[in-house]
């Protein structure tokens, strides 16, 4: 499986929707970068992605956006296979 990480912050329910979603399926790690601890967390998002709220979330190195990104791809079965490619 393909690393996630996910630029959140610590009172945000799209996070946490997004974060449950990847475990249940089947994600055991998630590396989160928390942007309410550090101000520079924040910058660096914005400057990688273009967008100025959580979640980020990357899939390898792929950006998937946010939560409405993700469920999406999770609706329409791309999310899997993102997931599990090489």
């Amino acid at each position: 499986m393909k690393e996630i990480l996910m630029y959140s912050s610590q009172f945000c329910p799209y996070c946490v929707n997004a974060e449950k979603l990847l475990l249940n399926k089947g994600i055991k790690k998630i590396k989160k970068i928390m942007v309410d601890e550090n101000p520079s967390y924040m910058d660096e998002m914005i400057k990688i992605t273009g967008e100025k709220t959580v979640p980020q979330i990357f899939i390898g190195d792929k950006h998937i956006g946010g939560f409405e990104q993700l469920r999406s791809i999770n609706n329409d079965g791309s999310l899997d296979k993102l997931i599990l490619e090489d």
